[in-house]
């Protein structure tokens, strides 16, 4: 099985994660630590019952560690069903959290191979709620990119957004400062929101009695008009105010999920023209990629019209990457192996402890920009209609639409549309590349 990678993120907000005897220190991004499932504790147990499959571990007392270890192996060859076993029988032998969580994980890895989503969510799940599992390492391994596109994953990534049932709470910890770094004062406002509700409320509390008072008249009874008023003004504060406040914690919900989508569209793959796999986070910078997704026709339609501005839209920095509707249901599952081949596996970017040296390097930014022609294609194309279909609904587009959506140089959505785009009105709305805009964008 792959080691699964990084993501990135577009937004300049990175924290580092701590040491352990399996992972090094690193600079991440949304505080996502690479897992080294090859790498584990060693520990003592009593042995399990025999099995074909624990006929492959060598040790004469199998561990947790060993059990796992042979079943990645296993795992390797396409033999699904005995990883499976060896999965099981780690988790009988008093595993320590590091095996649980590694056996757990693979566990779920086999059945999202074998197309088993409720199974490969609830190992998972488990892993999240109970062994400290991080969230990224499910949205970057290529082994999980069949179940990311299931809806299984829909509702676990929700979960993991809401931060609920402990599913994710650092996931949720980590976009909620994203989100403030993109909204600095909405903290602020609820702090006065919060202020002018209590003290509307405690005026109220004291304004009812003198209203009473004023109802049943009589002596040194106060003046009806000016205490119902003031009673009238204080009930009304309260309503705004808490309607304000219910108002901005939507807004915020609908912000992380907009960052949840421009994070899991960050590390989206692609093959460029020279058959190298990138992450789009890669391209940063460097390129505006346009999406064009739709039926086959539609989209060949918007390419060939495309290539009649082709020297144009080069010069405006243009990627296009198409879309098909319906090629990622018509993907074929290779017998051996998990995710990406292995070839592919190992040019996927490492963003990690060398994130600096992979995405910042001026030497690495030139050959990668060498590498970039005016198309590319998209690899697992069943996580791209995903993110796709969750954008259109975001927006109020029917999921299944064609569109287009254009992303700035720094990764996020510039616009989109229903329909192909009107290439020469593109020209005119997209600065060149080395004019004082497009260095804004960056």
């Amino acid at each position: 099985m792959a080691t699964a990678t990084l993501p990135s993120h577009h937004f300049h907000f990175c924290l580092f994660s701590s040491s352990s005897k399996f992972s090094i220190t690193r600079k991440v991004w949304l505080n996502y630590p690479k897992i080294n499932r090859l790498s584990l504790i060693f520990c003592s147990s009593s042995p399990p019952p025999p099995s074909s499959s624990l006929a492959q571990v060598s040790e004469p007392n199998p561990t947790a560690e060993s059990c796992v270890n042979v079943g990645l192996e296993l795992f390797s060859k396409g033999r699904v069903k005995d990883a499976l076993v060896l999965f099981d029988t780690a988790l009988t032998l008093n595993p320590n959290p590091v095996e649980a969580q590694a056996a757990f994980y693979n566990k779920a890895c086999c059945h999202a191979y074998r197309g088993e989503g409720k199974k490969a969510a609830e190992c998972l799940r488990t892993a999240l709620k109970e062994y400290n599992l991080k969230f990224g390492t499910i949205l970057n391994d290529p082994d999980l990119a069949s179940f990311r596109a299931l809806p299984e994953f829909k509702e676990l990534q929700e979960e993991a957004r809401l931060g609920g049932e402990d599913i994710g709470y650092s996931f949720r910890r980590d976009l909620k400062l994203i989100s403030e770094v993109q909204a600095p004062f909405r903290g602020v406002r609820r702090f006065f929101y919060v202020a002018f509700i209590a003290a509307a409320g405690i005026s109220t509390f004291f304004t009812i009695p003198r209203l009473v008072r004023a109802i049943q008249g009589g002596d040194g009874a106060p003046d009806i008009g000016a205490t119902a008023g003031n009673a009238a003004i204080n009930v009304a504060g309260i309503v705004v105010f808490v309607a304000l406040l219910f108002w901005d914690n939507k807004k915020e919900e609908e912000q992380l999920a907009q960052i949840l989508r421009d994070e899991t569209l960050s590390r989206l793959p692609l093959r460029l023209s020279t058959n190298r796999i990138v992450e789009l986070v890669q391209l940063r910078d460097t390129v505006r990629p346009v999406i064009l997704a739709g039926k086959k026709e539609t989209v060949s339609l918007a390419m060939r019209n495309a290539e009649k501005f082709r020297t144009e839209l080069l010069k405006r920095g243009v990627l296009l990457v198409p879309v098909i509707w319906g090629e990622g249901r018509e993907t074929k599952i290779e017998k051996k192996g998990f995710g990406l081949s292995q070839k592919a596996v190992t040019s996927l970017p490492s963003i990690g402890e060398d994130f600096d040296q992979r995405t910042q390097s001026v030497i690495a930014k030139s050959k990668l920009k060498s590498e970039i022609r005016f198309k590319a294609e998209v690899v697992s194309p069943a996580e791209w209609e995903r993110w796709i279909r969750d954008q259109q609904k975001s927006e109020g587009v029917t999921p299944g639409e064609d569109v287009y959506i254009i992303l700035r140089l720094d990764g996020r959505v510039r616009r989109s549309g229903k329909g192909m785009p009107d290439w020469a009105q593109i020209l005119k709305e997209l600065p060149p590349m080395e004019a004082i805009l497009s260095k804004l964008e960056r």
